[in-house]
């Protein structure tokens, strides 16, 4: 990471936030779904030209280790601690039955898990435990704003996100290209492999959370914008946002409920969510928690 000096006699010191990150240069972009490939109610249309001042952006999603030190150096107590539970993938659960508090009828592979939280991934009976270098979860867009107060950072918005995400490639629909994510049999980015939401053949190497540099960085050395774990954005989200868009910084919705996620996750099936492209939108309330999503920072 970075050093600055503390002013105090001079001395330098760590910075809070010590993560590698990366100046995305000025430029234009187009932003949205330029194959026709995105799911109609997100709302990745109209394709529109954006410009960006440059930014500074992490390399990777914040890690367990990276979370650990706010916390210690805080006592930060996230929503999902003080909530009591979290959502948590069927698969990943290391709960008992009594603590799965609810099954969503429309999602059944979610369960709300009694003691789920980042420290507990799977439920009481999980930790992070050589997870340190994984990205962390567990956390609502409050709690990452509360990381990003502490650090003296913030949360990308969505048009900073797609742009670094995309790695210099306009109009890709992945952050190498256009290929598939196992187009030569090997896997670029952390998905849902075998039959969604039962049988993972796991042929990525991963059943849920990946560390962060796993696979390739893009073209500006971003490790990991599609897969593995959503990324929350500073937008509201609504889905006809593109249609009204700024050209210059654009900044989403004056309010709304839910704020905007993106990149997908180690959850995303072409059967089931085929979000992990580089224009493909979702959102969640700011409250809400769930073993696939975390976030990475920018710079003030």
């Amino acid at each position: 990471g970075r050093r600055g000096r503390d002013g105090v006699g001079g001395e330098l010191v760590t910075p809070r936030h010590d993560a590698e990150v990366v100046t995305i240069p000025a430029g234009v972009f187009r932003m949205g779904d330029a194959r026709g490939v995105g799911n109609p109610g997100d709302g990745e249309t109209p394709v529109h030209e954006v410009w960006l001042d440059a930014f500074e952006i992490d390399a990777t999603s914040v890690t367990n280790a990276q979370f650990a030190r706010f916390v210690d150096e805080t006592g930060y107590r996230t929503e999902a601690e003080t909530f009591g539970y979290s959502a948590v993938f069927h698969l990943a659960r290391t709960a008992p039955d009594e603590d799965v508090l609810g099954q969503p009828p429309q999602t059944p592979w979610w369960l709300g898990v009694r003691g789920a939280d980042w420290r507990h991934p799977g439920g009481a009976g999980s930790s992070i435990e050589g997870l340190e270098d994984h990205p962390v979860v567990h956390v609502t867009w409050n709690d990452a704003q509360a990381y990003c107060a502490w650090a003296g950072r913030r949360l990308p918005s969505e048009a900073e996100w797609e742009y670094a995400a995309r790695g210099g490639l306009d109009g890709a629909v992945y952050p190498w290209g256009d290929e598939p994510p196992d187009a030569d049999g090997e896997w670029r980015c952390n998905i849902w492999q075998g039959v969604f939401p039962t049988s993972n053949t796991l042929a990525d190497g991963w059943l849920t959370t990946a560390p962060v540099r796993s696979f390739a960085p893009n073209g500006y050395g971003l490790w990991q914008t599609v897969g593995n774990v959503w990324g929350g954005c500073e937008d509201w989200f609504a889905p006809d946002y593109y249609a009204r868009s700024p050209r210059e910084r654009p900044r989403g919705p004056e309010s709304g409920t839910a704020r905007i996620l993106r990149g997908g996750s180690f959850l995303c099936h072409d059967s089931y969510c085929n979000r992990y492209r580089t224009s493909a939108r979702s959102s969640n309330t700011p409250d809400s928690s769930m073993s696939n999503a975390g976030f990475r920072t920018v710079g003030l």
